[in-house]
């Protein structure tokens, strides 16, 4: 008998396991670094051009740069949705439980304190409910 296999990749298994904030953690660091190292890669490639190395070489170092540094600013960027999912959920959370607790608060106040039976009311014989 053919075991089933998963058509995801262990990768994206391991990725959709993890917590928001363990993905926040993770891809606001690498995409600062990945970014950080696209400009120097630019500037090097930008040094090349200047010292007149052959053209091949200066743009395919330009090109490696945009692509570092669009793939850090995609990080960043995704980095920057999962710590606002992050503040979103924090912030209900916060306005539920203050909201549960007026809530509660109002319930004990309506309960009436019943000290005694003569604190009842007598119904009149003439109204009819």
């Amino acid at each position: 008998m053919i075991p089933d296999i998963n058509p995801k990749p262990p990768g994206r298994q391991m990725i959709k396991r993890m917590s928001t904030r363990t993905k926040w953690l993770i891809l606001a660091p690498l995409g600062l670094v990945l970014f950080s190292f696209g400009l120097c890669v630019l500037s090097e490639a930008a040094h090349q051009r200047r010292i007149g190395q052959p053209t091949q070489v200066w743009v395919l170092l330009g090109l490696y740069s945009l692509a570092l540094i669009n793939t850090g600013l995609i990080f960043f960027g995704e980095a920057l949705r999962f710590r606002i999912l992050l503040d979103v959920r924090r912030e209900t959370r916060r306005s539920m439980r203050q909201l549960l607790r007026k809530v509660n608060a109002k319930a004990l106040r309506k309960e009436p304190v019943r000290k005694g039976k003569s604190d009842k009311k007598t119904k009149s014989p003439t109204k009819t409910d």
